[in-house]
């Protein structure tokens, strides 16, 4: 205690030293926690799952055409059931998005879209997850009975926390669903954040839209798990999949996925793995910036503690001992660590809730989370406070403990330089942060540079001032084709009546967010076995489509009121797919086969990039919305008006043509555009954070070593003067023993930063690794910097007074 008293009274002595030394450490500290409270969030946190570690989710793909983590079929799913001896069971979720499925929620005040699924009957009993109330869905319910399983957010928030909600009816799609169970909150990293889900029911093997037939033919719409049993491991399990993929080929040769490939992943790193590389990437980055802090107080306290030896010498001399004497160091620099500790505890109390926003909310974060720091996290900024302590001040503690007990009370009042190995070291530093220093900035601008052309990209389409938003029709009032038809038609002239509004399309899917794929060949040639055939995206459009979307019309014709369903079949085609699929051809007046008919193709639109920002526009095709549709609508409106008005509007249209709809996700095609964008956002904004702090902290590192030196070289310096030397002469010697580091460093940086590109190539978009003018920038700036550092303690020696110099020796 004694140790820290006297620690706290040295550093109120010098606030200068105590300042700059706390914010420094401060900034490494806050970064590192922001980024580890995100990684506690997203990696470390766990799913509140009985043993996750014992479920996988199974998917399927195709890599000879290009699919990957396209979901599992009904059929399939059944055959791996029965067929498996390695799960104790398997499950599936019929999810539409991936993640959740929306219902449409009447009955509890105006009509509302809500997010779920529709479960297999084991599905929560094998996630271990147990009801807070009631129970889960019975083997009995999975195929025909109308039972719901319900949130605690759902059940507070709609149903008042009523605690007779066990056998209350809500209104789900126009069915009364009698609830069963309420589940705790369910984790956004599985069921998605954006929007949450909250309701899930049975009939796992229906989609709207689609008969029994269609679905048995391998439409894959199911996302599955499964529970290893005891023992079992992950490597074992998928050993056994080809047995099983091969008993499904020779069971449904001629389906859809016959061909496909099923991949196998445990859960705790399924939901994580698009995330994993980005982040390993930022806790390295924001570790560099850390240790650039530290050497910079470390080479603080090396300086601190070589200007105190005659105090050093004075307690060995009264009877001290040498590890007294560190304990006492040590102990100041921990009181600086902790006190920057709490320090940084602040900063990421107040960057946290920035990182989602800069992500444009991609990351599955829960709600409340993202704006707070955790017990963990706190434990985490004080345990590398105490880290950050002890390993800056034992060695400086070391070196000023070794003191030369007569030459140190010689010294009197007068500074050192201290020892050549103590000059070494701190020399070590600095190029240390320079090496640092550069393989941030060049990473960074890689990163910077790479977020920049990905962001620049024709996508296409005019995102701006696009309004959309989902509609899911009930199936018991739009069952077929024509029933859709007619409600689109309604609500277009809904929508076109109303001011404001510049235009209005509906289709089945908006580019980024969603999609179906479809099976096609040409038409005018044989047509290849179905696991021949080429898989692509294809949507269901109305007329005014490509005018409202801002996609241009090529060749050909646009669709109109005279394409109906009676009429010929008629579809559009992507230019890159015309390229492709009719090379040298005109493929105006030829036919698709989709769907079992024929489809001519009557035009030629502009490539839009539907499925991810960075993915070149392929093949993909346009059917006219009354020849072919789903239940699932997407209505587009193009205006100048808020999000908040425009859904007013629109959903004021949509009850005039029925009232129990409601949209769900509206939001602006801006916002779907930057989250699509959100983990390269993120990645540009903090890497270019760190980059910039780690800059300034070498930056302050190399001016406080030059200006240390050149204090302790004041006589020399005078005595070189009064010798006749120049201000050049002078300006010479310190800044080039001030760069000396700073070279060694850069050379060490470069090669670094070589090895940094190639860690990042996968996160990169049309940049090269080794771009010479991105590196060769950050090898300039971090030049200048340094030798703008360099000449302003430079410049204060040139001002030295040789006889004032002479005195002071």
């Amino acid at each position: 205690m004694n140790d820290l008293k006297f620690a706290l009274r040295q550093l109120r002595k010098s606030p200068a030293f105590t300042a700059i030394a706390v914010i420094t450490l401060a900034l490494g500290i806050g970064l590192n926690t922001t980024i580890f409270s995100l990684i506690n969030d997203l990696f470390l946190r766990g799913l509140p799952f009985k043993e996750p570690s014992r479920i996988v989710h199974l998917d399927n793909g195709d890599k000879p055409r290009d699919l990957a983590d396209v979901g599992i079929s009904a059929p399939r799913y059944q055959l791996y059931r029965d067929g498996q001896t390695l799960f104790d069971g398997l499950a599936a979720e019929n999810s539409a998005a991936q993640n959740s499925s929306p219902f449409t929620l009447t009955g509890l005040g105006d009509p509302v879209q809500i997010f779920g699924g529709r479960l297999t009957s084991n599905y929560f009993d094998l996630l271990g997850v147990r009801p807070i109330l009631g129970r889960n869905f019975l083997p009995e319910e999975e195929e025909s009975a109308n039972v719901a399983l319900i949130t605690k957010n759902f059940w507070q928030k709609r149903m008042g926390g009523d605690p007779n909600v066990i056998g209350r009816s809500i209104t789900l799609d126009g069915t009364p669903h009698t609830i069963v169970g309420v589940l705790p909150n369910m984790p956004a990293a599985w069921f998605g954040a954006n929007p949450v889900a909250e309701v899930w029911a049975t009939k796992p093997f229906q989609l709207p839209g689609f008969s029994h037939e269609q679905l048995m033919r391998g439409s894959f719409f199911l996302r599955v798990v499964g529970r290893l049993k005891p023992g079992v491991t992950v490597q074992q399990a998928r050993a056994a999949l080809p047995s099983l993929e091969e008993s499904y080929r020779a069971r449904y040769p001629n389906n859809i996925d016959s061909a496909f490939v099923t991949t196998l992943r445990a859960l705790p790193e399924d939901v994580t793995r698009n995330f994993r590389a980005g982040f390993a990437t930022l806790f390295a980055a924001v570790s560099f910036v850390l240790l650039i802090a530290c050497s910079n107080v470390a080479n603080l306290l090396l300086v601190r503690f070589s200007g105190r030896r005659r105090e050093i010498a004075l307690r060995i001399a009264i009877g001290a001992s040498r590890t007294s004497v560190i304990r006492l160091f040590v102990a100041e620099s921990l009181l600086v660590s902790v006190i920057a500790g709490a320090g940084g505890a602040f900063v990421a109390w107040h960057l946290v809730p920035l990182v989602p926003r800069m992500a444009s909310n991609f990351l599955p974060l829960e709600t409340g989370t993202a704006t707070s720091l955790s017990i963990p996290v706190l434990l985490f900024a004080i345990g590398l406070s105490i880290l950050t302590g002890l390993s800056m001040g034992i060695y400086p503690a070391l070196q000023g403990s070794h003191a030369d007990l007569v030459d140190a009370l010689k010294e009197g009042g007068r500074g050192t330089s201290g020892s050549v190995r103590q000059q070494r070291f701190r020399k070590i530093l600095v190029g240390a942060q320079v090496a640092l220093s550069v393989t941030l900035l060049a990473g960074a601008a890689l990163l910077i540079t790479s977020f920049i052309r990905l962001s620049q990209q024709n996508l296409g389409f005019r995102p701006q001032n696009l309004w959309t938003g989902a509609i899911i029709l009930p199936t018991s009032q739009y069952d077929d084709r024509p029933s859709r038809q007619r409600f689109v038609e309604q609500t277009l002239h809904e929508l076109r009546s109303i001011p404001g509004l510049e235009s209005a399309t509906i289709s089945g899917d908006i580019p980024l967010v969603g999609f179906s794929r479809y099976l096609y060949a040409r038409g005018d040639r044989d047509v290849p076995p179905v696991e021949k055939r080429e898989i692509v995206p294809g949507h269901e459009i109305t007329p005014g489509y490509f005018k409202t979307w801002g996609v241009p019309l090529l060749a050909g014709r646009d669709f109109n009121e005279h394409d109906t369903a009676d009429g010929q079949k008629v579809c559009l085609i992507s230019q890159a797919g015309a390229k492709q699929v009719f090379p040298g051809e005109n493929p105006i007046g030829k036919t698709l086969f989709l769907a079992n008919a024929q489809w001519e193709i009557v035009g030629i639109v502009g490539d839009v990039r539907s499925v991810q920002v960075a993915e070149p526009p392929g093949m993909e095709f346009y059917r006219p919305w009354a020849q072919y549709n789903f239940p699932f609508v997407n209505i587009t409106v193009r205006t100048n008006l808020k999000v908040d008005a425009v859904t007013k509007l629109v959903q004021s249209a949509l009850t005039k043509v029925n009232p129990g709809l409601a949209i769900a996700v509206p939001q602006t095609m801006d916002a779907v555009v930057a989250r699509a964008l959100g983990q390269a956002r993120l990645m540009m904004w903090l890497l270019g954070i760190f980059a910039g702090v780690a800059l300034l902290l070498a930056s302050i590192g190399i001016y406080g070593a030059v200006a240390y030196t050149v204090e302790q070289r004041t006589g020399e310096i005078g005595v070189r003067m009064a010798l006749g030397a120049q201000t050049r002469d002078v300006l010479r010697l310190v800044v080039n023993q001030g760069m000396k580091p700073v070279v060694v460093g850069l050379g060490i940086g470069i090669g670094s930063a070589f090895a940094v590109g190639r860690l990042i190539a996968s996160q990169l978009y049309q940049v090269s690794t080794h771009d010479p003018v991105l590196l060769g920038g950050a090898t300039v700036l971090l030049v200048a910097t340094a030798l703008m550092a360099c000449l302003l303690p430079a410049r204060r020696a040139t001002r030295i007074d040789p006889i004032q110099a002479l005195r002071s020796e």
